[in-house]
């Protein structure tokens, strides 16, 4: 079975909003081109680049669709739906923060939603053995009535619960690698059994009251949920440990029917959002860890959505080398930092000093 690839063109047409970077313009804030950081180019760039490597003949390239309004409710109240609807086709607004959208943005985001649920039911129909959604915008943050950080809708969770009621799947892990606490995904979940929520993420960079190591869950899903906040600056070797010594057992222990990845790049070096120093050696390396779980564990079947990552220049290298591992490709994309940026990795000390934190969350699990 082949790796399938997800995306439509509308998804990049998506925007709205008079925003400098993260700030609203106005007072001493000043326009800048390009607005908001959550810009169509870094997704763009992806997919031109897996088309001039040729990266995309290895994969079953596939479109998507509007999400169904049935799906969207089963995370979503109508009352939200109906007021973005109306905004939407009133011209655009922004309902949450740093939510800005355009005359349609109702409908592209419901098709960038559309593209998860395409993806996560054809891998758990067995179509396909994974498959990567590159979703815009993205949807993590998104809370079921209130958006924020660039989300507007629940992408992965419209996915989960639109494969659920089919009876597709019944036990999920959704891994959040995304930069940023995967807030609203958790807070969905959070009293959910069957779907065990995992956000590594830089420590207080957004949301900053959220994804604190001991939010663990409640009620019947006490204790499937996992955040693990870390420090700026971990680097390759961070993320590989954390991988390794938290995040495997915790899967292994799940034994889940289907590996679901938030697949943010802003943990990338040079990403303007964070500070965590991943390479794309990092995702490659962290996919093949993940595949291997899954074959472990559910037959391989693992799908991956696109959230975060606002480095135009880099995120299309990032992509690449995690769809060449989904897809075992020989086809690559030279990582253009590949001298500099293994310079620029943690020493020993700093090292030793996160293996001090990785240790004290596996003791208090």
């Amino acid at each position: 079975m082949s790796t399938g690839f997800f995306f439509d063109e509308r998804c990049f047409w998506h925007g709205g909003g008079n925003y400098a970077g993260m700030l609203p313009v106005g007072g001493l804030v000043q326009p800048m081109n390009g607005g908001l950081p959550e810009s169509p180019e870094s997704k763009r760039r992806l997919k031109n680049l897996i088309d001039v490597t040729g990266l995309a003949r290895d994969l079953d390239m596939r479109g998507g669709f509007e999400a169904a309004r049935e799906d969207l409710l089963r995370v979503h109240p109508a009352s939200y739906l109906d007021a973005f609807k109306a905004m939407s086709d009133a011209g655009g607004g922004e309902m949450g923060r740093r939510t800005p959208f355009g005359p349609g943005g109702y409908e592209l985001a419901a098709v960038s939603a559309g593209l998860s649920v395409a993806a996560l039911g054809a891998v758990l129909r067995g179509d396909l053995r994974n498959a990567y959604a590159l979703s815009r915008p993205p949807g993590h943050h998104c809370l079921p009535d209130y958006p924020n950080g660039f989300c507007l809708m629940a992408n992965l969770a419209i996915a989960i619960e639109a494969a659920r009621a089919k009876g597709l799947a019944d036990r999920v892990v959704v891994l959040d690698w995304d930069v940023h606490h995967g807030n609203g995904t958790e807070a969905i979940f959070y009293e959910d059994p069957d779907v065990l929520t995992i956000s590594i993420h830089q420590e207080r960079n957004y949301p900053m009251d959220t994804g604190a190591f001991t939010d663990r869950g409640a009620g019947a899903g006490a204790g499937v949920n996992l955040n693990i906040p870390l420090p700026a600056g971990v680097g390759h070797a961070g993320y590989l440990a954390v991988m390794d010594q938290i995040v495997a057992d915790q899967i292994r222990s799940f034994a889940p029917d289907v590996i679901v990845i938030a697949c943010g790049f802003d943990a990338a070096a040079i990403d303007p959002l964070g500070r965590m120093l991943a390479t794309a050696e990092t995702f490659q390396v962290m996919t093949q860890q993940v595949m291997a779980l899954a074959d472990d564990l559910c037959d391989g079947r693992l799908m991956m959505a696109h959230e975060g990552g606002y480095s135009e220049v880099y995120v299309p290298f990032c992509g690449h080398h995690v769809l060449q591992e989904m897809s075992g490709s020989t086809v690559t994309a030279p990582d253009p930092f590949g001298e500099v940026f293994p310079l620029r990795q943690p020493g020993p000390a700093f090292d030793a000093f996160v293996q001090t934190q990785i240790d004290a969350m596996r003791a208090a699990l």
